[in-house]
């Protein structure tokens, strides 16, 4: 059994070794690169991603995130595409192997077939002089001095230097194409990233009741109303104007002050100016304002017309805290 601090010490040369790989990749960063990045941006087909083995699998994650960054993208396992999957490739499509030694079987048998078509062919490898490397348009080193495992067998500072080079494509591409912040959230509308940054709270108050009470209203029909709609307060309006908040926590201040109940109206338990947002404000803005402000409830407005309320739970709910 290893001792604890021998765990630590294994996973601290694991993350050394990764990091000072990943680091040495600058140094293969040239023209290439360069003219690599700018062929696939102007390309009006998609980008086709393969690879064997541990290198799949790193093709697969980049593929991914060109696909949330604005770069059509789609994998093509290698071992499949010589069984029937080239009919993948399209036109126009620029096709991206990835491999660390760039001469597996299955490697040899695909690159002719690709070359057999006028599509650009892009290698992520880590043997520059490798059969793929010598048939490719364009080479993205991804050499590693050797692999995190003791025994410089198991995939590991290899993939992790496949998986870094994708990402520094993707992030260039990303860049050319002026890729904004909407962008992402259109391409993500169901994950939390997504609804930081395209959810609003027009989208969360319509869920809800809508607790309000005059300003005349007496402490029974406060505690009803705000128990019905259980968002833990009620608005207070006078007329059509919004006069003020009730809050549970008003509620009590109020009990313990008092010495009797009777005759108590909204008017006498509600805070003046309350904190509002305005429909149209970004959920996230409006969570930054009640966590500010350490409170659990906004009411809701357009036009200084008061709409419902949002509470801390509708948050949590998007899943956006």
């Amino acid at each position: 059994m290893r001792t604890n601090k021998e765990i630590i010490s294994a996973a601290t040369r694991t993350l050394r070794i990764e990091a000072e790989s990943v680091a040495h990749l600058i140094g293969f960063l040239n023209a290439q690169f360069a003219e690599c990045v700018k062929m696939i941006y102007a390309s009006k087909g998609r980008v086709v991603i393969t690879g064997i083995g541990k290198s799949a699998i790193i093709a697969n994650k980049i593929v991914a995130t060109l696909n949330s960054t604005g770069t059509p993208a789609i994998f093509m396992h290698a071992g499949d595409a010589i069984h029937g999957d080239l009919g993948i490739i399209q036109k126009n499509d620029v096709v991206i192997v990835v491999s660390k030694s760039g001469s597996t079987p299955e490697i040899k048998v695909l690159v002719p077939l690709l070359k057999q078509s006028s599509n650009k062919l892009v290698a992520i490898v880590g043997n520059t002089d490798s059969y793929l490397a010598k048939q490719s348009d364009f080479i993205l080193n991804s050499t590693v001095e050797k692999e995190a495992c003791p025994n410089n067998l198991a995939p590991t500072s290899s993939t992790t230097a496949q998986l870094a080079m994708g990402d520094a494509l993707a992030v260039c591409l990303l860049e050319m194409r002026n890729f904004s912040s909407e962008d992402f959230a259109r391409f993500h509308p169901g994950g939390t990233l997504g609804k930081k940054l395209y959810l609003r709270v027009s989208d969360i108050y319509v869920k809800n009741e809508v607790p309000k009470v005059k300003i005349t209203d007496n402490l029974k029909t406060v505690i009803l109303e705000m128990s019905s709609k259980r968002l833990g307060a009620t608005a207070v309006l006078d007329g059509d104007k919004l006069a003020g908040v009730i809050t549970d926590g008003d509620l009590r201040r109020m009990m313990e002050k008092s010495e009797t109940l009777k005759g108590i109206t909204a008017k006498d338990i509600m805070t003046k100016k309350p904190k509002t947002v305005s429909a149209d404000t970004m959920a996230t803005d409006a969570l930054q304002v009640m966590q500010s402000f350490k409170i659990t409830q906004l009411l809701v407005t357009r036009n200084k017309k008061y709409l419902g309320i949002v509470h801390l739970h509708d948050f949590i709910k998007e899943g956006i805290l």
